[in-house]
């Protein structure tokens, strides 16, 4: 818990300082931070896979855009109540997934929430009057407080939500229905024999998901101040799933190294792309899926080498670190 807490103090800091591009890069990442924290819970605790993550950050980036363009101008505290809703609507989302998803397991369960990912992005397009079609809709954003950058405000913003949901999983994997998501992953026929409903604790899982990647989304729809159907597609479900295996599956820390590399690799891809001497049309390609190839060789590269992730090789490393220290400590 203190950790989690000194990292928001750092974070914090960090959007004081840092200048308006890169504020809203760590912004971005605080998004992230949130679906892929709540994917942590449901996949890395719980054991089911999912690739619907990312139709949950879209309900909850429409949920915003609809409040906020609706009574936006109503006040400061709207946002914070644009936010809020986006969290109970997709948790109630993530409660009629769970319960459709709760007697299904593995490939099952990851075609299921695969075509959720394919057909929420659709209804914008179905529903164009409500939701302007493909074209997306604007986001309301009132001008902020205070006298500072916008982005340094959205990174504010951004962080304290990041926080919020950092702090409240924390709490929820210490507790006895963190212990309870763990006996489920390892053996349901053991957890049932203790007295484990299993069929609550994976709807729970499904919840709490979900409203991590509702308050995820509906930051992302604050930071672009725009959401439309393209910014949901089904490779960023993949990307949020990989973003966790790589920065460690089952741990927070591991989100947020995930939430990292989601931000860091298309600049990198970008970067490559500009470097190289291309057309148009193949630069357009290449853009397009140089950040899924460089993800999945990273993806493959982590397996190999460090199969915990980047934060189980850091851990690896500080006890290999430890334990040459106490080695070389002479005796007491």
């Amino acid at each position: 818990m203190r950790g989690v807490v000194a990292a928001g103090v750092v974070a914090f800091a960090l959007a004081s300082i840092l200048e308006p591009f890169r504020a809203y890069q760590l912004a971005t990442v605080c998004a992230y931070f949130c679906a892929t924290a709540g994917l942590t819970v449901l996949t890395g605790l719980s054991g089911q896979l999912s690739l619907g993550q990312g139709a949950f950050m879209a309900i909850g980036a429409y949920t915003v855009a609809l409040s906020q363009n609706a009574y936006g101008d109503a006040g400061g505290w709207m946002l914070a109540a644009s936010l809020t809703l986006s969290v109970v609507v997709t948790a109630a989302a993530g409660v009629v997934v769970g319960l459709a998803g709760a007697r299904l397991h593995g490939p099952y369960l990851a075609g299921a929430t695969m075509a959720i990912a394919v057909a929420v992005p659709a209804v914008p397009v179905i529903f164009r009057e409500t939701f302007n079609g493909e074209q997306g809709l604007p986001v309301y954003a009132a001008p902020a407080p205070v006298d500072v950058p916008f982005e340094r405000w959205q990174a504010w913003i951004a962080v304290s939500g990041a926080l919020i949901i950092a702090l409240g999983m924390a709490n929820l994997l210490r507790s006895r229905y963190g212990r309870e998501l763990r006996a489920v992953r390892d053996d349901e026929v053991a957890a049932r024999l203790a007295g484990i409903r299993v069929a609550r604790v994976r709807v729970q899982a499904f919840v709490v998901s979900a409203a991590g990647a509702g308050l995820g989304g509906g930051l992302l729809a604050f930071l672009a101040q725009t959401v439309s159907p393209g910014a949901f597609p089904l490779t960023l479900s993949l990307f949020l799933l990989m973003a966790i295996v790589v920065g460690g599956l089952g741990s927070l820390a591991g989100a947020a190294w995930g939430a990292l590399l989601l931000v860091a690799l298309p600049d990198l891809a970008h970067e490559i792309t500009a470097s190289l001497t291309l057309s148009p049309a193949t630069a357009q390609r290449l853009a397009g899926n140089l950040p899924l190839a460089i993800f999945g060789l990273v993806l493959i590269v982590t397996m190999i080498v460090a199969p915990g992730g980047v934060q189980g090789a850091l851990g690896r490393a500080a006890r290999a670190l430890r334990r040459r220290r106490r080695a070389s400590a002479p005796p007491s």
